[in-house]
């Protein structure tokens, strides 16, 4: 029977064979991480190929990165605090509880996004200029800046609440959230880029109108009929004593977030510095092309999420660990291949964006640099994931800020003390980081999940 009836959910949850039923939700949920990967690049490989501004362009419109790190920093603080959380009362065969925690993080989106709005708009062209805009690139990074953090309200609807739809096991109906939106976005872009003339503001509106569809989509499936889980005006105040735990949770991704807006803006003021837009630009491309492979494995996480979460309040600790292994090779497969394919063929990946000689030559071997390490990123990956999925919100806010905020941000400034080529020292702080910090996630997991299992297992 399919994992989308809500009445089977909770058993297949708790009795089907882990190894089938990590790839029966994993398999739509990385498919929506996939599709999902559209929105963010889509616009970049219209705007990359813009006739004559194109390297200009596409530069501009990566300085814009933390602004999107920061909304989707806040929906992660709230939904992907509160979306483990409502599974764990699931486990425990408290609906009512889930439901309320659910109400209460609609309504804290609501209003994160209306605030971020109001921030970036007064405040917006301040912070590109602190992002590291330059005169030529500030008249794409603006405009598109103020036309998708108007759009926040969608961006966070259609993000944050879907992720309460997978964690009951809607895998599916997940995918379709974001497949409609996406679909909308690839046919809006070249209409309002190219049809219109409107540039980068097309991008922007384009994916701000597709946004919308989504979230809509997802609010209607969450107050109908379907869901186990149901959107309910009387769940929608929110409880500081269900809260409290949910941010908990969520300051881990929140804190993943913010520091990726923080690292784009040492990246980007670091190479403007020591490169200018050319070293600027492939970063842009750079970071794009990790996110190829870093967005289809968080949907690998967010398909083990709802196995692990609901048996550790079923208090199952062998399905836990057999969820967490099996994500754990399934993820460590990922990112060796796609490690492989960019080490192997950087031109393609490059050339999907920008085909500026200048560009291309700095950015082959820059990527090369910049993804060295990117194999063995999937047990950091697997282990984080794992810990937000049991509620072991100090274990994965160490790692989170472990690899960008203890090691990576103070390397970009410290090694091109050491290094003749600074471009090169500048990329380099990203493998040695990662080095050190898969390293370290290793060894913290058998020091937290461990003692975990153990305790669960005496119950």
């Amino acid at each position: 029977m399919s994992i989308e009836r809500n009445a089977d959910v909770s058993q297949q949850l708790g009795t089907a064979p882990v190894g089938k039923l990590l790839l029966k939700l994993a398999a739509p949920t990385v498919v929506a991480q996939l599709v999902n990967l559209l929105y963010n690049i889509v616009d970049r490989i219209y705007i990359g190929h813009m006739p004559d501004v194109g390297r200009v362009a596409l530069t501009g419109v990566g300085l814009c990165f933390p602004v999107v790190y920061l909304i989707t920093a806040f929906t992660m603080l709230v939904a992907q605090g509160g979306a483990p959380r409502a599974a764990i009362a699931m486990g425990e065969g408290d609906n009512d509880r889930a439901e309320r925690i659910m109400g209460s993080c609609f309504t804290c989106l609501v209003a994160a996004a209306v605030v971020l709005t109001v921030l970036f708009w007064i405040f917006g062209e301040r912070l590109l200029w602190i992002f590291g805009c330059s005169e030529e690139t500030i008249v794409y990074a603006l405009p598109y800046m103020r036309i998708y953090s108007g759009g926040s309200l969608f961006v966070m609807m259609a993000l944050g609440m879907n992720l309460f739809v997978s964690t009951q096991g809607f895998a599916t109906v997940s995918m379709r959230t974001v497949l409609i939106g996406a679909v909308c976005n690839i046919v809006l872009d070249p209409i309002f880029i190219y049809g219109f003339h409107m540039g980068v503001q097309g991008a922007a509106l384009a994916t701000v109108i597709s946004q919308a569809v989504s979230g809509i989509w997802v609010v209607y499936f969450l107050m109908g009929k379907k869901t186990t889980l149901r959107l309910r005006r009387g769940c929608l105040r929110p409880s500081w004593r269900l809260m409290a735990p949910v941010l908990a949770l969520g300051v881990s991704p929140f804190v993943m977030q913010t520091t990726e807006a923080l690292l784009n803006i040492s990246f980007n003021s670091s190479l403007q510095r020591y490169g200018g837009d050319v070293a600027v630009g492939a970063m842009t491309i750079a970071s794009t092309v990790l996110q190829m492979v870093w967005i289809p494995s968080q949907g690998l996480g967010q398909g083990a999420q709802p196995i692990i979460s609901y048996n550790y309040g079923a208090r199952n600790a062998k399905r836990v660990k057999e969820a967490f292994w099996a994500l754990l090779k399934v993820s460590c497969v990922l990112m060796m291949t796609f490690w492989l394919l960019v080490q192997l063929f950087p031109r393609v990946f490059i050339g999907i964006f920008n085909n500026d000689p200048a560009l291309v030559d700095t950015a082959v071997w820059t990527l090369r640099v910049y993804t060295a390490v990117l194999g063995l990123f999937g047990v950091q990956m697997s282990v984080q994931q794992t810990f937000m999925a049991i509620g072991k919100a100090k274990a994965s806010l160490f790692i989170a800020c472990l690899r960008k905020v203890i090691l990576l941000i103070p390397l970009i400034f410290i090694l091109p003390n050491f290094f003749e080529n600074k471009v090169f020292a500048v990329f380099l702080a990203e493998p040695v980081s990662d080095f050190i910090s898969v390293t370290a996630s290793a060894i913290t997991f058998f020091f937290v999940f461990r003692p975990a299992m153990a305790e669960l297992e005496k119950e």
